[in-house]
């Protein structure tokens, strides 16, 4: 039995996929709750949000995620970083899945990835669970009904938690797999209900497809200045780095907070939502995001909450400390309609340095920008990680290397021509420590950092002196507005200088091990702006 707007002649019989019982086309916010309650997958929360549970798996498994080795992709992608299958082991999988899949209720969304139509694509995803079905509709964007009648997808995940795989019989690592065929044009995944398996699967996707042509796929927010959108500011940013709070200005529209592309028109969102995390969202720092966690369909991840009254504990991590909200760009007031702005005029580079090294913001040449790009440094501290006693660095290249298919290099020279062509302005900010590396010093005041922004956004950090940091060679300024001077030189903001240079010593080291590996794939400039 099908239920549902859909393509008459795009169904999923028309697909190959036979045998299931009922299949939903296309539901709205509200059914997929209704649904979802009916079924049992989760709790309905203050103002009509969705709590849920994801068991096991409370992030992502990217150890499980694997990329169908076939002639068309062998020379594309970096191997190094992602997990090959063999096309038997895929098609193996692929079949067991199907049969798992016979006589089950299943939900089919029929989406797009890419607020730029030219550069979009059509994907379906058919899900197990009809809270995943009112996920994705969030974090991708949604076509309107009319156009559903005649909806053909580019590519299609299946998603299906309850089925384990086999590792001998589908060439993968566990019970859990994300398997990626580009041929088929199909993606996999079983074994795990995290839903961000499915919006980060065609991240990875667009990854993979845009660069061919010419466009820089990203893992960052974007805002643009309010009646501007060639004022545009893009931020990349690991974990923890603040890319969603400080893109988050209500100064600014915002375009998206996490995946974008940067086209020769300009930049673009890649979803329709947004996916952030809960812990510790302070209704006075954050309002909006706050407020969207008691808006209907609101998806509430793996948030510890009051039976009775419903209300959430935003401190309790006992689940995980990844605990997430996920819920469509409309809910936030200044969010762009078009979800789409110019080219970057501003880039930053967001990093927590636990180091108390890296100064709050430094002014980066495009060779410089292309180096900490590929670096993508962050750290972990003390406490996030058993067996972390010190702060540990930790590099990911691109800020998302789970997520890039193709060598790094391809997305590095990418943005150094963009960046090159349009002129853009590149800034490393530091939202990390200083005084002192962490247990020591202070993390850097965040009134402090949003000043040094709005400067850099505005301009009129442009126009200040600046001085050159030895250790990296990167311009740092010698005054800012409203910034403590002292803060600008963490070396004298630390007791003894002796150990800040011992200290910075350590991170520089650090810093050109990792780049090593690039070293053979980069041009010169590069080369010299890895010296410092």
């Amino acid at each position: 039995m099908t239920f549902g707007r859909v393509n008459p002649n795009f169904q999923l019989e028309d697909q190959g996929i036979d045998g299931l019982g009922d299949v939903q086309y296309n539901l709205i916010e509200s059914a997929l709750v209704e649904a979802a309650l009916k079924n049992g997958e989760g709790t309905l929360g203050r103002g009509g949000a969705f709590l849920v549970t994801t068991g096991k798996f409370t992030g992502r498994s990217p150890k499980d995620k694997h990329i169908v080795r076939t002639d068309s992709v062998a020379d594309q992608v970096w191997w190094e970083n992602n997990a090959e299958m063999s096309p038997e082991g895929f098609d193996a999988l692929y079949d067991d899945m199907i049969a798992h899949m016979q006589g089950g209720r299943y939900y089919v969304q029929d989406l797009v990835g890419g607020a730029d139509p030219a550069h979009s694509i059509k994907v379906r995803m058919i899900t197990e669970l009809a809270w995943h079905g009112l996920f994705i509709r969030h974090l991708l964007r949604r076509p309107d009904r009319e156009s559903l009648e005649n909806f053909t997808a580019d590519f299609t995940v299946i998603n299906c938690p309850s089925f384990k795989s086999d590792p001998e019989k589908h060439d993968c690592r566990s019970d859990t797999v994300i398997a990626m065929n580009f041929d088929r044009k199909i993606i996999l995944i079983g074994g795990t209900e995290y839903a961000g398996e499915n919006k980060k699967s065609v991240f990875t996707l667009l990854n993979y497809l845009l660069p061919q042509k010419g466009v820089m796929p990203m893992h960052c927010s974007a805002n643009h200045a309010e009646g501007n959108p060639v004022d545009t500011a893009i931020f990349f940013g690991l974990s923890g780095t603040g890319k969603t709070t400080l893109s988050a200005d209500p100064e600014r529209i915002l375009i998206g907070d996490d995946e974008h592309g940067w086209s020769d028109r300009g930049t673009f969102n890649f979803e329709g939502g947004c996916y952030a995390k809960t812990i510790h969202l302070d209704p006075e720092a954050e309002p909006e995001i706050h407020a969207t966690t008691e808006k209907f369909g609101t998806v509430i991840e793996n948030m510890v909450f009051d039976p009775e009254t419903r209300e959430l504990d935003f401190e309790d991590d006992s689940l995980t400390a990844n605990m997430r909200c996920a819920y469509p760009l409309e809910y936030i007031s200044n969010a762009s309609e078009s979800a789409m702005g110019g080219h970057p005029k501003n880039i930053i580079m967001l990093t927590c340095d636990a180091f108390g090294v890296l100064p709050p913001i430094a002014r980066l040449t495009p060779a410089q920008a292309m180096y900490h790009f590929l670096s993508g440094f962050t750290s972990k501290v003390a406490g996030t990680e058993r067996g972390v006693t010190e702060p540990e660095p930790t590099f990911s290249t691109c800020f998302g290397a789970p997520f890039m298919p193709r060598r790094p290099e391809v997305y590095g020279n990418l943005l150094k021509a963009k960046i090159a062509k349009h002129g853009a302005t590149c800034w490393l900010v530091n939202t990390g420590w200083t005084g002192g590396a962490y247990g020591t010093g202070a993390r850097m005041p965040i009134k402090a950092t949003r000043a040094l922004l709005t400067a850099a956004l505005d301009g009129s950090l442009s126009n200040v002196g600046f001085r050159k940091d030895a250790n990296f060679g990167f311009e740092v300024p010698k005054d800012a507005p409203g910034v403590p001077t002292v803060l600008l030189d963490p070396r004298r903001t630390w007791d003894r200088p002796d150990s800040y240079d011992r200290q910075a010593a350590k991170l520089v080291r650090m810093f050109s091990e990792n780049f090593e590996q690039y070293l053979p794939y980069i041009d010169e400039d590069v080369k010299a702006a890895a010296i410092g």
